[in-house]
């Protein structure tokens, strides 16, 4: 009798910090029928343990994939050993609004969940016992990082004025798209372009309204380049857009609409209409087979032609 009263009261005990830890415990019958429903279950799913006892467990929570479910419990049972999901492969097993004011970034609570076997006295396992982790916490702590590396990459690798990429994050993409030409066989072109007259805009209206200018362009030059373009300030007032898988015919429409486009826009200093425009040039990466240093030197040779014909204008490097 003493060694019953023991285990009685052992049994009290686990019944007791089943009911009290801050994880769901849900034990299934081999029907997928709940036999144990915690508090915590309790408090997430707003069902009393009374409600919750004897019910089928895809009836309780229809959001859960049934079949995978069934081949994890399967497993579970003929293997005897525990088995588990994580949030990064599975946001959630069970679709629990999250509650906590700490991590009240989340819509909803991210889990980790073990489902262990429970064998009965004959030493065959006749129950599953789920278990429910919040780790909100350790998921909203991630995506926060995430984001924030996403954004110390964009901020690396962005120009702060026109928020197009920075000249070295520019380069290096134009290195990696001249070594797949290179290995492909493909071919890009290249427009370099300025605005004109720039240095006239700063003296005359102020470097603020240069500052404006500059942003305008870049916005007209995100407007008109295609997702697979790669657009960059080069420095100062110049510009540079590589345009993969395009021949010169098809750059040159790229920039006569860029062109015009800009020769359409204006901002205002004190009331005063500031009209501006750009000269261009192009080159292909098949007249460049040094790579793009050489690529580079000549679009900018065919800018500085645009310039001495007079502005306004797009030429081809020619040679």
């Amino acid at each position: 009798m003493l060694l019953d009263k023991n285990r009685l009261g052992e049994l009290h005990g686990l019944l007791a910090i089943v009911q009290s830890i801050d994880i769901g415990v849900v034990v299934l019958d081999r029907d997928y029928r709940v036999e144990v429903w915690n508090t915590f279950m309790e408090n997430r799913s707003g069902r009393l343990p009374s409600e919750a006892f004897g019910q089928p467990f895809f009836e309780l929570f229809p959001e859960v994939d049934e079949a995978w479910f069934r081949r994890k419990v399967e497993t579970v049972a003929t293997l005897g050993t525990p088995t588990f999901t994580i949030w990064e492969q599975r946001p959630y097993l069970l679709h629990f609004k999250n509650y906590q004011p700490i991590t009240g970034l989340e819509d909803f609570m991210y889990q980790n969940t073990t489902i262990l076997p429970l064998k009965g006295l004959s030493g065959v396992v006749d129950q599953v016992c789920l278990l429910i982790y919040d780790v909100t916490d350790v998921a909203t702590n991630r995506h926060q990082l995430q984001a924030a590396n996403r954004e110390l990459q964009r901020l690396s690798s962005t120009d702060r004025l026109t928020g197009l990429y920075n000249r070295g994050h520019w380069e290096e993409r134009l290195r990696q798209e001249c070594a797949r030409y290179g290995r492909s066989g493909g071919h890009a072109s290249l427009v370099m372009f300025d605005i004109d007259h720039f240095k006239r805009i700063n003296d005359t209206f102020g470097h603020q309204t240069g500052d404006t200018v500059i942003r305008r362009v870049a916005d007209v030059v995100r407007m008109t380049v295609r997702e697979s373009d790669v657009a960059g300030r080069y420095g100062g007032e110049e510009f540079a857009v590589l345009l993969p898988e395009t021949d010169l015919d098809g750059a040159l429409i790229f920039a006569e609409r860029l062109r015009e486009a800009v020769q359409a826009q204006e901002v205002s200093y004190e009331g005063q209409a500031v009209r501006f425009t750009i000269s261009l040039g192009i080159s292909s990466t098949l007249q460049a087979p040094q790579g793009p240093e050489q690529l580079i030197a000549m679009a900018d040779r065919a800018l500085y032609e645009s310039k001495a014909q007079g502005r306004n204008r797009t030429s081809l490097y020619s040679g």
